[in-house]
């Protein structure tokens, strides 16, 4: 994942902070607040620590650092400074948490402490806690592209090729793991026990560019949430088949599953998130499109009480030039302006069904 944001000319919302309204298709959810963070850098992933009441959010820039939020008030309560990561999950069992900072930030999940720096090589983005074996996953888009830590100590117990960049991972507490090829149009199948790709799904037939990927896991459905032709690609966790495919919006980053609610959410860059129903493990649609302020495209979901977390920031004017320096074959959608953003501006967003 990019850091920053992946944002299109114009605003389909105001984000305005202390109890706004958006803007929304019919449906159950809403933004139900807005808590202004500030602070200067960029951003990609926020991951909840539903055990432990804990929202981690990883910043960048000269003012690197994880911020850590309590899951239920959103106030600040502890930070792990100097670390430029994309990310970070804990283990509530091993007690320790991980950052895909380069090197590798293994930290206490409680007090936050840094235990140790972890060289996995690569370039640290997208991560997976899988409870099964208690192994972290640490995704890349160079080699090694997956990198499998232990919970326990931090040693790095392997590798795994996948043959491609990998952005998102699910696990379904079996010893499975799937994991979503965004420059390759398809899934890995890995099994956990060997570490080793046992398998892999075709998308190209209805998309490419995913960046999301969820499981309902109990029904053995994953959902691939994809750029090309900005989708979710519904299909068979067991087979790989496709079952069907529903539009989202631009710029998807990120997938959730609740399976108490049988939804699955899809953020997008361009101010939308998704909500897709599962009516059963043959029939889907789309049940609302939640709007959102721009650029809020990474998002992740307490199961707890079905909430949903997103994390933006307010921009200023589109300007007239594409960023620089861009591969020769980076998609359009990384090809187009994007505007600065308004410092102190950071916010995070609860999505949920409020009254």
């Amino acid at each position: 994942m990019r850091i920053g944001s992946i944002v299109a000319a114009g605003l389909v919302a105001a984000s305005m902070v202390g109890g706004a309204a958006f803007a929304q298709e019919s449906g159950p959810y809403k933004v139900i607040r807005i808590q202004l963070t500030g602070g200067e850098g960029g951003w990609d992933y926020i991951t909840a620590d539903p055990d432990g009441r804990h929202l981690f959010v990883a910043r960048s820039g000269p003012a690197r650092h994880i911020g850590v939020y309590n899951l239920d008030t959103l106030e600040r309560v502890g930070d792990i400074p100097d670390v430029s990561a994309q990310g970070a999950e804990v283990d509530t069992e091993t007690g320790h948490g991980f950052a895909t900072s380069n090197p590798v930030t293994m930290f206490d999940a409680k007090t936050f402490a840094v235990i140790k720096k972890i060289d996995t090589g690569g370039h640290p983005d997208g991560y997976l806690n899988d409870t099964y074996n208690h192994h972290f996953y640490v995704l890349s888009h160079v080699a090694p592209e997956i990198t499998v830590l232990d919970d326990k100590d931090g040693s790095i117990l392997g590798t795994i090729d996948i043959g491609g960049a990998p952005e998102q991972a699910a696990a379904d507490g079996h010893g499975r793991i799937y994991v979503d090829i965004v420059n390759k149009a398809a899934i890995a199948v890995i099994d956990a026990n060997t570490m080793k790709m046992v398998g892999k799904y075709d998308l190209s037939p209805r998309s490419s560019e995913c960046a999301g990927l969820a499981l309902d896991a109990q029904n053995g459905i994953l959902f691939a949430a994809c750029r090309e032709k900005n989708n979710m690609v519904i299909l068979s966790a067991a087979d790989g088949h496709i079952i069907t495919d529903l539009p989202i919006g631009e710029g998807c980053d990120g997938v959730t599953f609740n399976p108490a609610t049988m939804e699955a959410a899809s953020s997008q860059g361009d101010g939308t998130m998704t909500v897709i129903k599962e009516d059963s493990p043959t029939s889907f649609r789309v049940e609302q499109t939640v709007f959102t302020p721009m650029g809020a495209r990474t998002h992740t979901l307490d199961p707890k009480t079905g909430n949903l977390y997103t994390i933006t920031s307010e921009f200023g004017p589109v300007p007239k030039t594409p960023p620089a320096n861009l591969p020769a074959n980076a998609p359009e959608w990384m090809r187009r302006p994007r505007p600065p953003m308004i410092p102190h501006s950071f916010q995070i967003l609860v999505i949920g069904k409020g009254e």
